[in-house]
């Protein structure tokens, strides 16, 4: 993922840009706000995050864990340095905020 600089927008593209996100600075820390498409996906991790749902389902398998289906306005914390497993049914928008 590109780093976001400071008083700029960095704009990231994965999957054949079925996920986008677009990085900045906010009084929580670190953030990206996103979307992605009906689809499967694996995501690695380089910091701990904590992903909330803004709009859609997702069913996320964690390291070691079962899948878990989060909902708009639910929230999960992934650690840092694992690699996780995302099934959108849906189109899905989160924020993600990185430590």
């Amino acid at each position: 993922m590109s780093d976001s600089t400071e008083g700029t927008v960095s704009h990231n593209v994965y999957f054949d840009g079925k996920v986008k996100s677009l990085a900045l600075d906010t009084d929580k820390g670190k953030a990206t706000v996103g979307v992605m498409k009906k689809g499967n996906y694996q995501f690695s991790t380089s910091t701990p995050e904590k992903m909330i749902i803004i709009a859609g389902i997702m069913d996320v398998k964690l390291p070691e864990g079962s899948w878990t289906k989060y909902y708009e306005k639910d929230e999960f914390d992934v650690a840092s340095g694992v690699i996780f497993d995302i099934i959108c049914d849906t189109d899905v928008a989160y924020i993600c905020y990185y430590e």
